[in-house]
């Protein structure tokens, strides 16, 4: 164990010898981890942390924009309209793809894998 994780352990043991830990929520609640078990460990902790600030990147609020005019689109029966959210879509597709390039996503192996369930998890 290293250094920093025996101060942690030893100011987590103190918190609860206080009761700082008393009537927190979600005591007694088992913990719901199964949105995690598509997302590689290495990345569980930046994601969450990102999750709960609502602090998403560029790429992931673009793509929450294209779920919502796909979703738009699906439920659209004016003719005129459709024509809107197509372009729209289109747009933000182009837009996406470009932000992907530059962080040169697109070529990483892992973000195809993932690509799915990461959006599903942080859109849910």
């Amino acid at each position: 164990m290293d250094f920093s994780f025996r101060i942690a352990e030893e100011r987590i043991k103190e918190a609860e010898r206080n009761g700082e830990f008393k009537d927190l929520p979600g005591k007694g609640k088992r913990l719901d981890l199964s949105e995690w078990e598509a997302v590689p460990q290495d990345l569980r902790m930046s994601y969450t942390i990102m999750k709960n600030a609502n602090m998403l990147p560029e790429e992931m609020n673009v793509k929450k924009e294209i779920l919502e005019l796909e979703d738009l689109l699906r439920q659209c029966d004016d003719e005129e309209e459709r024509q809107a959210y197509r372009k729209k879509l289109s747009e933000k597709q182009i837009h996406f793809d470009q932000l992907m390039e530059k962080r040169k996503m697109n070529r990483s192996s892992t973000y195809h894998k993932y690509q799915t369930a990461i959006t599903r998890r942080l859109f849910s």
